[in-house]
């Protein structure tokens, strides 16, 4: 009997363990757990942009290209703003010591004299002068433009002695290129002068077309008349009348 209740006590001890430990359990609070963190995702990286320079080299690229294709086509000073020199202008701006560029602007002025050179072997002095100006424009104090000024002087001086002495007649050059009323009725009045006083005419042109389309005034001003003359290349156009008699 006795060893029952010795039991009996030992499970009572050991259940009275087990509520303290219970109880104990209970008591201790657990600390909350921290509310979850955003992470930043690693951003990608970002390409590099150009470098100034990369950029500058880039537009050197493009000008170049652009005034070496409007060279090719002829467009070496016009239309302003697309023309070949000022696409070189541009490359100079950026590069002022750029080859290509000074080599480019020189083949220009180079074409120019040229065709400086050829309207002076057609006696267009009009059209030499402006090819030279235009020369001188880009490249001041050239010699090959000093060259040709000096042989435009000399042919106008021997085109003057060449022409017969009569009463000259001026033509605005302006009014002729745009064959306005104000140059064919200054024709027609003088067509009308050689008519009536028995005039022999020296038609002085910039072009063969230009003194074709002047004679063929006078003659349609006075239908039926035999309109006796010449047509020399020159510069300034006008027209030098003459007796019958002159020479």
């Amino acid at each position: 009997m006795e060893s029952t209740v010795f039991a009996e006590l030992i499970s009572c001890r050991r259940i009275g363990i087990l509520l303290a430990g219970v109880l104990l359990a209970g008591c201790v609070t657990t600390p909350p757990l921290p509310a979850p963190r955003a992470v930043p995702l690693p951003e990608s990286a970002k390409p590099a942009g150009p470098t100034p320079e990369q950029i500058r080299q880039r537009n050197i690229a493009f000008f170049l290209q652009r005034a070496e294709a409007a060279q090719r086509e002829g467009f070496l000073t016009q239309p302003a703003g697309a023309s070949a020199f000022d696409y070189y202008l541009r490359v100079r701006q950026l590069d002022p010591d750029n080859s290509r560029a000074a080599t480019g602007i020189q083949t220009i002025v180079i074409e120019l004299v040229e065709r400086a050179r050829e309207a002076l072997r057609r006696r267009s002095f009009g059209e030499v002068n402006s090819y030279l100006n235009r020369a001188d424009e880009l490249a001041p104090g050239n010699p090959l433009v000093t060259e040709v000024r000096t042989q435009l002087a000399s042919e106008r001086s021997r085109a003057s002695s060449d022409l017969p002495q009569g009463e000259n007649i001026s033509l605005p050059g302006g009014s002729l290129a745009s064959r306005n009323e104000a140059v064919i009725a200054l024709l027609r009045e003088t067509a009308e002068r050689i008519r009536r006083e028995n005039l022999r005419v020296m038609i002085v042109a910039r072009t063969d077309a230009e003194g074709r389309w002047i004679y063929q005034q006078l003659r349609e001003a006075v239908m039926g008349y035999r309109v006796r003359g010449d047509i020399r290349l020159g510069s300034p156009p006008r027209l030098i009348l003459m007796s019958t008699g002159g020479t």
